[in-house]
């Protein structure tokens, strides 16, 4: 009896152990957060590896000119004390802009989680000539979760950056002017706020919000239940970058429709002609229903070659294709989301983070 009574106890220290896998980053200290994040990427090199937290009190996280911080560690979790407490910047050299090189962090593990941060890129969007495309996270892994992250900068802010990933985001904040979420893959998006800011120093042009280039996955972005605050520019829903662009918007908040334009989408694309772009049960601020019984748009190139004509209003039986369950198949981030949160808010009571 007393053997098994010590065996037991032993597996509970040993799962103990396991559930308290944390870093803990010193306040203020971008050499703190980067050394934390490259033991992450050591001790989780393994795609099995256990969970690790890193805990990330309030605090400003400069991390200067420094880009493209990578996270290739797997299973791990970053997580701030609070969404706009907890800061972690950077502001690349304007010669340097670029999708692919301006990057705060660049994610590449499996199974990653962020929690309570705020990711800026302070590149210098106005000066930089002739675009400002300034990456707050840019996504080469898969499966990842984003829960209550604000991410702040002007053109191509977030980025998908895998043909063939599944990401999910809830409670997340996106500020930008331009494209300013992009990339490839099957990416939810659930009652996110997004922020257009202003296209140009005197407001003038306008804001596209989304640049899509689906090419292995079959569902590419979907919005639902989001919220689009726009407050200056003119704005549309998004357009094509390649391959077969896939973008719906499911029961969107729109703050100030008037500013969306005619065609609700932009009609030129870049590299190829709409190839799914939807929406259903857009409302106003007060709930109404304001979504056009119907919007035909005729999709072309930029030099206005290939077009291709398509209904932007989505069915409703159509609009009930879209669930977790068909677009993630094994993959359950909603629940996976409750849990980690929990375990999360744990952690930081135990680290007094709260």
């Amino acid at each position: 009896m007393n053997k098994i009574l010590l065996i037991v106890t032993c597996l509970m220290v040993t799962l103990g152990v396991k559930a308290q896998r944390v870093i803990v980053v010193e306040k203020n200290s971008a050499e703190s957060l980067s050394a934390a994040i490259s033991e992450a990427n050591q001790t989780n090199e393994a795609r099995d590896a256990e969970r690790l937290f890193i805990l990330i009190p309030d605090g400003y996280y400069d991390l200067g000119e420094t880009t493209l911080t990578r996270i290739s560690g797997h299973n791990v979790a970053l997580v701030g004390q609070s969404m706009e407490g907890t800061v972690i910047r950077n502001k690349p050299d304007v010669k340097i802009e670029s999708i692919s090189k301006t990057a705060v962090f660049q994610n590449r593990g499996w199974n990653n989680y962020y929690q309570d941060l705020t990711l800026r890129n302070d590149l210098d969007y106005y000066a930089a000539e002739p675009d400002g495309r300034a990456v707050t996270l840019q996504d080469k892994g898969n499966r990842t979760i984003c829960n209550r992250v604000r991410m702040l900068s002007y053109q191509d802010t977030y980025y998908s950056d895998n043909e063939q990933c599944q990401h999910y985001m809830k409670d997340t904040e996106i500020h930008g002017t331009i494209d300013f979420i992009c990339g490839a893959g099957d990416v939810w998006f659930e009652r996110c706020r997004i922020v257009t800011e202003k296209r140009t120093p005197d407001g003038s042009g306008c804001n596209i919000i989304t640049a899509t280039r689906t090419s292995e996955t079959p569902w590419g972005y979907i919005f639902n239940h989001c919220t689009v605050e726009n407050d200056v520019s003119i704005f549309n829903y998004g357009r094509s970058w390649h391959t077969k662009p896939r973008c719906v918007w499911l029961h969107t908040t729109l703050l100030t429709p008037e500013k969306l334009e005619p065609t609700r989408f932009d009609d030129e694309g870049m590299k190829i002609s709409s190839n799914y772009f939807k929406e259903y049960g857009t409302m106003d601020a007060q709930g109404r229903n304001i979504t056009p019984k119907s919007n035909v748009v005729t999709f072309t190139l930029r030099d206005h070659t290939q077009p291709f004509e398509a209904e932007t209003i989505m069915t409703a039986d159509e609009a009930k294709q879209y669930t977790l369950e068909r677009i993630f198949g094994d993959w359950h981030p909603d629940k996976e989301l409750k849990k980690l949160e929990k375990q999360a808010q744990k952690q930081k009571k135990q680290h007094k983070l709260n």
